[in-house]
């Protein structure tokens, strides 16, 4: 990843001197205009920009740099994602350990006004550590390597493996959203202060419909008959469920590589639903529910349903177009969690 990046960021470099890039340039560059730009990593961040900016949503030139359907654990920058950033007026990324490319990426900004926003470093305390919970596989990626390797990182700077990684996928959580819509409202002022009214009143309308949405899911676990769920699958909802008070279990973590859990995993899943009388095994958007069948059919009833929450990973512009949104998919987890805790 290191190589990449640094072939990535040489070839920046000589792009930028090619075009003769600078913030006033990017500025007079066909399509930018005098719009503002800004650069969003995730759809949430996306599609919060756009309720906070409004009616002023014509100007500004809001970019989705993960819009294909790529996981962010996995998304590499182009040159041309580079070039974008670096001229643009805000930047807003989650923080974590897959945005390792991010200070690179900064160190070419040459609009030094930049606004940059960090979900994580907005979020401060309040942001967990990724947790491995009874069960589960463990991704050994971050575990002791050998001596030799532990002293070329230790030359490099580098933390110790033992390091804990932090939980990235901080978008699961309303109550977090209505703070990062803050966080955005404030740097649009920033930037734009003949509006900053406009922009704290369509947070505060939005935030207005978080918490409808908040109190509808405290509702919807208090009318639960059970109070875990059991993924088959990946977790990235670990901030959903302290919000309410759920218990989980899972074959990964949420930012796990993983993809091929052990036969000890899935009997310890499958026990767990017979044990807790689940009726419902979850997995998270994608293709590939093999694991959660699996389960399934170790379980003594095999009847359960499969049920799928959607982490917002892959959600891309086209979905923005159709209609889809941040609110509008957090509504569509909630009906599923209905049913997972009858």
């Amino acid at each position: 990843m290191k190589k990449y990046l640094t072939v990535l960021m040489a070839a920046v470099l000589v792009a930028c001197n090619i075009c003769g890039c600078s913030s006033s340039a990017a500025q007079s560059a066909p399509g930018n205009d005098d719009r503002l730009q800004i650069v969003t990593t995730i759809f949430p961040e996306y599609d919060w920009v756009r309720e906070v900016l409004g009616d002023k949503a014509d100007s500004a030139d809001v970019t989705l740099l993960l819009d294909n359907g790529v996981d962010l654990h996995s998304f590499q920058p182009t040159a041309e994602d580079i070039l974008k950033i670096a001229s643009c007026d805000m930047f807003i990324y989650v923080g974590g350990e897959s945005d390792e490319w991010v200070d690179d990426a900064l160190k070419e900004a040459v609009n030094k006004d930049m606004v940059v926003i960090n979900l994580l470093e907005v979020l401060g305390d309040s942001v967990k550590s990724e947790e491995i919970v009874e069960g589960m596989e463990h991704d050994h990626d971050h575990e002791h390597e050998d001596e030799d390797e532990d002293h070329e990182h230790e030359e490099e700077g580098h933390e110790h493996e033992d390091e804990e990684e932090l939980d990235e996928h901080v978008w699961l959580s309303l109550r977090n959203a209505a703070i990062l819509t803050d966080a955005i409202a404030d740097g649009l002022a920033k930037l734009d202060p003949d509006n900053a009214d406009s922009y704290r009143t369509n947070a505060d309308t939005y935030k207005g419909k978080l918490d409808v949405l908040d109190k509808e899911y405290s509702d919807a676990v208090d009318a639960g008959s059970v109070h875990t769920l059991l993924f088959g699958d990946r977790f990235p909802f670990r901030y959903l469920v302290d919000d309410y008070g759920l218990d989980y279990y899972a074959a990964f973590a949420g930012c796990s590589a993983e993809t091929e859990a052990s036969f000890e995993t899935v009997v310890f899943l499958a026990e767990k639903t017979d044990e807790l009388g689940l009726g419902a095994i979850m997995t998270i958007e994608g293709a590939d529910h093999s694991i959660a069948e699996t389960v399934r059919d170790n379980t003594s009833t095999k009847d359960q349903e499969i049920l799928t929450m959607d982490s917002l990973q892959s959600t891309t512009g086209k979905d923005a177009e159709s209609g889809t949104s941040y609110l509008s998919v957090m509504t569509s987890n909630l009906e599923v969690l209905k049913q997972a805790l009858k």
